[in-house]
């Protein structure tokens, strides 16, 4: 059985004294009711058109220097910020707590100074610290100083001293670029959609930094080209800016602006400060890249027969990028290559339902929040209804193949009030598997207000043996500052017989620092169809409540608790009951950061059809307790040495699961990161009982920012399948990569040592900007 846990919707609290544009109840902003008759034709009406402009409320601002190409020129990126331009420039160093003592001034001072030219932006940052010798920094590798809340979505840092700056260039109070850095000058960037609602941290920008430790702390220098930036030609105007900072040995969040727990948070675009001063900048023009890429490889394959097939491989490909206009960015895919992307961690199914597996590839991650429609996953269970999941564009999941891709586009951005979306993806036949297939996706959200907006998105999948089609519109609304409703409703389309049914989703969020209700409910219809899209199961209706009341104990080390009561009802779409879980949830955090999270959920199974559990144990229909008991902990984040682990004990399809897991991660040095996990399974069931062990072993070495190994080895008892897989990634130059690959799995007819397939590859990557 999926744990129940909420899947919470941004934060939307009140705008205190001196923050930045305060959000508009939506119901004084809503367009008229014919626009419900009319929609499709009015959004796309008004695309091209510009919102007028608003005059924002007085706010803190942080004034840019202009600096000559003279100073550009000499500037040396090290870290320690010695140039003469910078003792020009003026510091913002006004930081507030968040975490612990919200509103209170940082313990530790903080200067950040900006400057630029007609080619960069140069932010320059000391983090001074009255304890230099604690500051904590064991991240070298990149992509790793922070990431991506499993339940809110939001951005949390790891387990570093580090820095990250917001940028948002358009002043949409929406959307923004996040750089982040630590001491050892370890890189991450991140784009920021719809206040949070989606971090992708999977987007890779063309930037540098550098980070050094000195007596006073530490200091670091960014340096961005204005062509990953994408700004816009009104350069007068200001750009949307902020800052945030965490202290970890003390577990101390400070930012610049937005530290309030009630309605900020570093994802609030809307509460960023102001960038001014910067102007003159020379027109974006179609600011085109290309990347070609080169590739080489060998692999085997075991045939029927037993013996290995051996075979090479040379391909070239191209992708492409160009600014159609600010802001709205075209990027084209030629023989579209992911040999360098990690293989998928080993699972074991103990639900009736299909498992979902992230998405890995960077052409599909790039901008993907653009394509969100539907309801969102969380750590304990798969989203219930998305209307695009681009793991089906060449991925065949139910035959374990890949499909080449031959080329596509997509256009992403910004057209005056809206965010616009178009995909068009091609990919070739696998023969006796699956034929030529065009995936084409359309999406546009039409800006509501400061906070709000209402979209429209339709997804296409045809080829010769039918097509499917599903629409929908969607939207999120802020009735207070406190109070968020999303909603959303679609229709698909399949050619031939069945799949035209409907499928929708309401859910309203209320939240405080210390108190929260949030409700939904979501339905599926019986033949509902997305075949370019993901839906966990048909002929449903979910409805849930969850209610959280938070304390702030102030001993014991504890920072925070949160107490969770709520539940959930799956029916039909009838109305006859299916599953229902509820119960308490105990959360607790500590000061270090360690976390310590209690469950107990009574619950009910009722499935309408037998099925057989992991492929190996038949449950016939019935009805069965599914209560549930878990306990989960994590330790100091900051530490060199962090546990998590947790127990699960549950009544299961009228047997019994038990469940172990853990995982140790060990950085002694900034160069070595290794990690361990174990997750055990133990069930039994009236028709039999079996045993599933899950390992995996992590290892990389960053032998500096720019050079890395990665080694992933996992065993699945279960599959009996034992696999690993070696990446190794050298950027030569900024954008640009070399990656060498290799990838084995073992474990044919009972027999774990003797190899299944295996491949070795090559690839490098060049970027050009003209």
């Amino acid at each position: 059985m999926a744990l129940s846990w909420p899947i919470l919707v941004p934060r939307v609290p009140e705008v205190p004294l001196g923050e930045k544009r305060p959000v508009k109840p939506f119901f004084a902003l809503l367009p008229t009711s014919q626009l419900a008759l009319a929609l499709g034709l009015w959004v796309f009406a008004v695309a091209g058109q510009e919102l007028p402009a608003q005059e924002p409320p007085p706010s803190v601002a942080l004034s840019a220097v202009r600096i000559t190409p003279e100073s550009a020129e000499v500037f040396r990126l090290d870290g320690f910020l010695t140039e003469a331009f910078w003792a020009e420039a003026q510091p913002i160093t006004q930081f507030r707590q968040n975490e612990p003592a919200e509103g209170e001034p940082a313990t530790e001072d903080t200067e950040v100074l900006v400057v630029y030219d007609d080619e960069n932006l140069f932010v320059g940052v000391r983090a001074l610290d009255s304890e230099p010798e604690r500051v904590v920094s064991r991240i070298l590798e990149r992509d790793k100083i922070m990431q991506k809340d499993p339940f809110f979505g939001r951005p949390v840092f790891g387990g570093d001293d580090a820095i990250a700056i917001l940028l948002d260039p358009f002043d949409d109070n929406r959307n923004a670029y996040v750089f982040a850095t630590n001491p050892n000058g370890a890189e991450f960037d991140a784009l920021l959609a719809d206040e949070g609602k989606e971090f992708n941290a999977d987007w890779r920008g063309v930037w540098e930094v550098a980070g050094t430790k000195t007596a006073e702390g530490w200091s670091a220098e960014f340096r961005i080209p204005l062509r990953t930036l994408r700004y816009p030609n009104d350069s007068e105007r200001p750009w949307g800016f902020n800052v945030y900072r965490i202290i970890r040995r003390k577990n101390e969040k400070a930012l610049w602006r937005a530290w309030s727990r009630d309605n900020g948070g570093f994802h609030r675009v809307s509460q960023a400060g102001d960038l001014e001063g910067i102007g003159g900048l020379p027109p974006t023009g179609r600011n085109l890249e290309t990347k070609p890429y080169v590739l080489g490889g060998l692999e085997e394959t075991r045939r029927d027969d037993g013996t290995l097939s051996r075979s090479s491989e040379t391909s070239v490909g191209l992708d492409m990028k160009t600014e159609v206009r600010p802001g709205l960015v075209l990027d084209l895919t030629l023989n579209t290559d992911f040999a360098q992307v990690e293989v998928d961690d080993e699972r074991v199914n103990l639900t009736r339902f299909s498992l979902f597996f992230p998405e890995k590839r960077d052409f599909f991650l790039e901008n993907s929040g653009v394509f969100d429609f539907g309801v969102q996953g969380n750590p304990f269970e798969p989203p219930q209804f998305q209307m695009f999941f681009s793991r089906r564009i060449g991925i065949e999941e139910d035959e374990d193949e890949v499909v080449p891709i031959m080329g596509g586009g997509r256009l992403t951005g910004r057209l005056g009030g809206q965010t616009v979306g178009l995909l068009t993806v091609v990919t070739n036949e696998v023969k006796d598997i699956v034929p030529r297939e065009v995936f084409s996706v359309a999406r546009v959200k039409r800006d509501i207000g400061d906070n709000n907006y209402f979209g429209v998105m339709a997804t296409d999948r045809r080829s010769s043996d039918g097509q499917n089609t599903v629409v929908g519109a969607d939207g999120s609304f802020y009735l207070t500052p406190a109070t968020n409703v999303q909603a959303w409703f679609a229709h698909t389309f399949t050619q031939g017989g069945g799949g035209d049914d409907l499928a929708y989703g309401v859910s309203g969020t209320w939240r405080s620092d210390l108190w929260e209700i949030f409700g939904r409910i979501i339905q599926v219809g019986p033949e509902t169809e997305a075949k370019a899209g993901f839906i966990q199961r048909h002929d449903v209706r979910r409805s849930e409540i969850f209610a959280r009341r938070s304390f702030r104990p102030g001993f014991l080390n504890i920072r925070r608790v949160d107490l969770w009561f709520g539940g959930n009802i799956f029916t039909s779409v009838d109305g006859t009951l299916e599953d229902w879980a509820g119960g308490p949830v105990l959360a607790t955090q500590f000061e270090s950061g360690a976390e310590l999270n209690v469950f107990f959920q009574p619950g009910e199974n009722r499935p309408d059809e037998d099925f057989d559990l992991a492929d190996s144990l038949y449950v016939p229909v019935g009805e069965y307790d599914a209560t549930v008991t878990m306990v989960m902990f994590s330790t100091n984040p900051s530490r060199p040495v962090v546990l998590r682990g947790n127990a699960n004990a549950s009544n299961f399809y009228g047997g019994t699961l038990r469940a172990v897991g853990g995982n140790v991660t060990v950085a002694p040095i900034p160069q070595v990161a290794l990690s361990a996990g174990m997750d055990r399974s133990r069930v039994k069931l009236p028709s039999g009982e079996f045993t599933s062990n899950l390992i995996n072993l992590r290892g990389t070495y960053s032998f500096s920012t720019r050079l890395s190994a990665n080694l992933l080895v996992q065993y699945n008892s279960l599959d009996e399948v034992f696999s690993s897989n070696l990446r190794v990634n050298f950027i030569h130059r900024p954008g640009s990569d070399l990656f060498l690959v290799f990838t084995e799995e073992r474990g044919v007819d009972d027999d774990l040592w003797k190899i299944s397939d295996r491949a070795s590859v090559v690839k490098l990557t060049y970027l050009k900007r003209f």
